[in-house]
């Protein structure tokens, strides 16, 4: 399978997995917005971060998080979603996001699994 074909699959099952957490206008980006600066995925109801999606079994996630910092700009908060073959997707934030996101969250409401 060539890696533009496995980006899509990646995409999609990203897509798949914010709908399925209820964020139902998940879609594709690139797709809809035909540029090379589109995020991978876009979600009305969370747009505030801009989506990178990487499906790799190995990977600099570094670059990742530097071409997800690019494609978000100043105004969004750029999220790595990736994931290798038959392993769950893992979320890459930045410290400071990850900061800004518990001190506007209600840490009461969560549990762990």
């Amino acid at each position: 399978m060539n890696s533009n074909t496995k980006g899509k699959r990646g995409e999609r099952a990203w897509r798949d997995e914010l709908r399925a957490a209820g964020y139902t206008s998940a879609r594709r980006g690139q797709q809809y917005a035909g540029g090379t600066d589109s995020p991978d995925v876009i979600c009305a109801e969370l747009s505030a971060f801009s989506f990178e999606v990487k499906h790799r079994e190995r990977g600099n996630v570094f670059a990742y998080m530097a071409q997800a910092e690019r494609d978000a700009g100043a105004a969004k908060m750029p999220i790595v979603a990736m994931r290798r073959n038959l392993h769950p997707f893992l979320i890459v934030i930045r410290a400071q996001d990850f900061f800004t996101l518990l001190r506007n969250c209600d840490l009461s409401a969560l549990t762990t699994h």
